[in-house]
């Protein structure tokens, strides 16, 4: 049979895009050939889109009688796919070049900026808050780049800056994808509001006010005028006794005040006053200044009442021209003011922004290029917008205007290589970027960052310049690059001895190690690979490589315990598709689809098998491989994976539910919620923005909307939709959401007893077990915050009762306040054995037990989550109290290299501290505030040892 099942394989092979009336010879010789280096050619996809097609929707073809058992039918086609692909080689794969700045000394680096920031001018505060995002930019957390984009437009001081600013606020957010909202719509912040960022004012005390600009647009002509320009003279009506002067146009004469047309501008005075011919006449000819009879009327009647509310467009515009001509300040403002007023959309800013380029129009230009900032990315597939920012024409004539900045570019490239990586818009818009790079971090991040696009785009000899330039600029971790580009164009030793000479120049880092591997073979590449696990746990690509070799020799069981290694703490898509590919080579087809349909829940879009099949076409084969599953079946399945603590169980089990039922919103919030819990931000907003959009009911909409404020920094905004949700009707989710963001916000008792109102609310409202899990653990923690343990011990119990397997953790919690240390430690010891991934219940279990005990708990934390910094921070102090302090500090450092964590750097700054190291005490403390300036703890121990250092430098 199997011979039947293959032969009739190589037929489905052959058949590639033909017509069902045609016919093909079949091999007799039963032989098959595929392809031996990995993935193959470009038929791999043709084929598996033939076998997908066949085995799905032709399996009644007369010709395939002799296979109709669809379990024969599947498993073939599967065996085929591996056998057409081939498993993954461990030459296939590379470890990734960060596209952000990486610093040798992270933490150097940090308190470098963070006394520069102190010392620097008001004024200057929004471009270090920049370089600030630059550094963050590559870390896990993403709620630092935000904050760090939140205080440069707090600070910002131009309207340029505060345009670009605002705009890169509102793309993180994503509002573009929201149904029904607008581009230039005000959300009702100042920080984010078109209009505010129109004003050029540094105001950083209002700019997180409530905004007070009208959304009728219709309303709204005047709000981006500054208050001297729109005031009116106290004088009105058209009073002809007045008029001691003329401008004659044509056979129009216009009749003026001399002294009012005087005081527009330096060139009119000096005209009508000065020592010409046309200062003594009554009529001046005006027919050659490119001006018409109503212009200059306009003319007359603004030098009267500085307004130009009665005006028509063409008016204003020979107005406008005439200021520039004549260099009338004031009345080219108004104009420019006027002009801005006009601009709401892509339509009228296409419209303008010929004439406000051509005029030299600052604010009309802002107004211009803010539309099209905020209708990123879409905007860029607009030919004539892509032109002025890709073009050098078009930066030298927004330089001229004011508008080509470094902050413009760094934007713009960053929404590009989000949308296409490797396109000549990328490239043509970081080149504009290195243009406008100045001071040295600007020039690193450029440079650097064409040097990884030029690498992707396989264009080895670019790439190697760029990485180069970076590298004089002062970024040493572009020497990655230029050993890459170097072994790509088959240079390997000196790619070798690049990265052997960065590891005796600096201290080694494990990702240092990681590249030297690309390098080398054998047990040196072993040994390296081991290395750079050791110094950094949270690399991938070790795991990745061990995982293959071990499936190159055919040891499937290991290759996916290694794999398992890294999933068990940080979820990737290429980590998950490795093990889907193990798992279908071991036939384990249920074990592949969970992590494919996991693997696209983080990236929809992701094509498998090094981008030769769509991810959804691997679901539809594998899924006629296991039982199907109604959607009933499948909420019983989520209520035992939520149970079990497997978030990657329960991503599968909702994306299943989702293709069943893709319109169902509460889906699209439960899925955020897991990909949040995954520390995958942004997937997470992505879904619940989805879930704002196919919301059936305002009141919906709205908890949505504020979820996404509430990730995004806007709590009272949050709160704010969670009261409207309310008024409207009440929920569950509105009281929850409103409870939660209070309690995170306002941690004070009286807050807190509001917070147990909300959540009683919230529980009374209809819902499912699994949120109603989560409010009551929630109640529970806000009963312990006010010392009301029995409550707190019914909540959490009532919780374990639906299944919400993570209430033990705070049921430990109150046992171990009530001083019963054993019971606490059962507690933890029943969520070990329920969670399948548990690294958070030991490390909590480890405070519940003797020392030895919780060194083991500790060890075993670290194991399978190293990325948790407690255990570190524990296992430092231990070490201190044993009078062990340089174990303790180099325990500490050694977790600071890979994750520089506000906790773990206060930690040290301490421990220098108490050794009498002030200066690194110093040096920790500054890299700390730089993370969070506000960290009481740590301003306090920082004033203290800068005041140790001064009487230190006085004796």
């Amino acid at each position: 049979m199997q011979h039947n099942i293959f032969t009739t394989m190589r037929t489905l092979k052959m058949m590639e895009g033909c017509k069902g009336t045609q016919v093909y010879a079949i091999n007799p010789s039963g032989t098959t050939t595929t392809t031996t280096n990995g993935f193959g050619g470009g038929g791999g996809e043709k084929f598996l889109q033939n076998l997908l097609s066949n085995s799905v929707r032709s399996r009644s073809n007369r010709n395939f009688q002799a296979i109709q058992s669809k379990d024969e039918v599947n498993s073939a086609v599967l065996a085929e796919a591996l056998a057409s692909y081939g498993l993954p080689k461990t030459d296939q794969i590379e470890p990734h070049i960060e596209f952000c700045l990486k610093p040798m000394n992270f933490v150097e680096t940090l308190a470098d900026v963070y006394c520069r920031m102190e010392g620097c001018a008001q004024f200057g505060k929004s471009k270090m808050f920049l370089e600030q995002c630059a550094l963050f930019r590559g870390l896990p957390d993403p709620k630092l780049f935000r904050k760090c984009l939140m205080s440069a437009r707090l600070h910002g001081v131009d309207v340029h800056t505060k345009v670009v600013l605002s705009s890169w606020l509102r793309f993180e957010r994503r509002e573009d994808e929201l149904i029904g909202v607008s581009a230039m719509d005000c959300c009702g912040r100042s920080m984010e509001c078109p209009g505010s960022a129109l004003v050029a004012r540094y105001n950083p005390e209002s700019a997180t006010d409530p905004c007070m600009c009208h959304r009728d647009r219709g309303e709204d002509t005047g709000i981006y005028m500054d208050e001297e320009c729109s005031t009116s003279s106290s004088r009105g009506g058209d009073e002809e006794e007045d008029f001691d002067m003329s401008f004659c146009i044509g056979d129009d004469e216009i009749r003026c005040r001399r002294f009012n047309i005087a005081s527009l501008s330096r060139p009119f005075e000096v005209m009508l006053y000065g020592s010409f011919m046309d200062s003594r006449r009554e009529k001046i000819n005006f027919s050659k200044n490119e001006i018409s009879a109503k212009g200059m009327k306009a003319a007359e009647m603004f030098s009267r009442t500085k307004s130009l509310v009665s005006f028509d467009p063409e008016i204003v515009l020979e107005l406008l021209s005439l200021a520039n001509k004549f260099c009338c300040d004031e009345m080219k403002s108004v104009c420019d003011a006027y002009f801005a007023s006009l601009v709401f959309d892509m339509d009228s800013a296409m419209l303008l922004l010929d004439y406000g380029l051509e005029e030299n129009a600052y604010l009309l230009v802002a107004a211009c290029l803010q539309v099209f900032l905020r209708e990123l990315p879409n905007s860029m597939h607009n030919p004539n917008v892509a032109r002025l920012f890709c073009s050098s024409e078009g930066k030298d004539r927004l330089a001229y205007v004011g508008h080509a900045s470094f902050l413009l570019y760094y934007f713009l490239s960053q929404a590009a290589m989000e949308d296409d990586l490797k396109s000549n818009t990328t490239v043509m818009l970081l080149e504009r970027m290195g243009e406008c790079a100045s001071e040295s971090w600007q020039k690193q991040l450029v440079f650097h960052q064409l040097g990884c696009v030029m690498l992707e785009r396989k264009e080895y000899k670019d790439a190697q310049k760029w990485f180069e330039a970076a590298l004089e600029a002062g970024h040493v971790y572009s020497l990655v690059g230029i050993a890459r580009s170097k072994y790509k164009r088959g240079h390997m030793y000196k790619a070798y001895k690049l990265m052997n000479s960065l590891i005796s120049d600096y201290t080694p880092s494990g990702w240092m190690y990681q590249e030297r591997s690309m390098y080398c073979q054998g047990k040196e590449k072993t040994m390296d690979l081991s290395t750079a696990t050791e110094l950094d746990p949270t690399l991938s690509y070790p795991y990745k490589y061990r995982a293959v070799s071990k499936a190159e020799e055919n040891r499937l069981g290991p290759a996916i315990s290694e794999i398992n290694k890294i999933l068990g703490f940080k979820i990737s898509p290429d980590c998950l598709e490795l093990r889907a590919w193990f798992l279908i080579a071991l036939e384990e087809y249920e074990g592949a689809l969970r992590d494919v349909r996991a693997l696209l829940t983080l990236d929809p879009r992701y094509m498998m098998f090094h981008g030769k099949l769509q991810g959804e076409h691997l679901v539809e084969l594998l899924s006629h491989n296991v039982q199907p599953c109604s959607q009933a079946d499948c909420w019983m399945q989520l209520y035992d994976q939520w149970s079990s603590v497997d978030d990657i169980g329960s991503l599968a089990v909702v994306h299943h539910m989702l293709a069943n039922d893709p319109g169902k919103s509460l889906l699209r919030f439960r899925q955020s919620l897991l990909l949040l819990r995954l520390n995958s931000h942004k997937a997470a907003m992505r879904s619940l923005r989805e879930a704002r959009n196919q919301a059936a009911s305002e009141h919906e909409r709205l908890v949505y909307e504020g979820w996404i404020l509430y990730d995004t920094g806007y709590c009272e905004e949050a709160i704010a939709k969670a009261e409207e949700s309310v008024s409207i009707q009440r929920s569950f989710e509105a009281f929850f959401l409103k409870a939660y963001v209070l309690s995170e916000t306002s941690p004070d008792s009286e807050s807190s007893l509001y917070v147990i109102q909300l959540l009683e609310e919230a529980l009374r409202c209809p819902s499912d077990g699994l949120r109603k899990g989560q409010a009551l653990s929630n109640l529970a923690s806000v009963y312990v915050d006010v010392d009301k343990l029995d409550n707190a011990i019914d909540c959490y119990t009532n919780a374990l009762n639906i299944k919400h397997t993570r209430a033990h953790q705070g049921l430990a919690r109150v046992y171990h306040l009530k001083d019963q240390r054993k019971l606490a430690y059962d507690e933890m010891t029943k969520l070990i054995e329920k969670a399948k991934y548990n690294a958070s219940a030991y490390e909590k279990r480890s405070e519940y037990c003797d020392r030895e005990m919780a060194k083991s708990d500790l060890s075993m934390a670290t194991k399978l989550d190293p990325l948790r910094t407690y255990p570190y921070r524990h296992k430092a102090a231990v070490l201190m109290d044993d009078h062990k302090e340089a174990e303790a500090i180099a325990e500490l450092t050694k977790a600071i290299s890979f994750k520089p964590d506000l906790p773990l750097l206060h930690l040290r700054a301490a421990f220098h501290d108490s050794m009498g190291d002030l200066t690194s005490a110093i040096r920790d403390c500054e890299a700390a505030l730089c993370l969070d300036s506000n960290h009481a703890d740590t301003l306090d121990l920082y004033q203290k040892v800068q005041q140790r250092a001064k009487e230190q430098l006085q004796t």
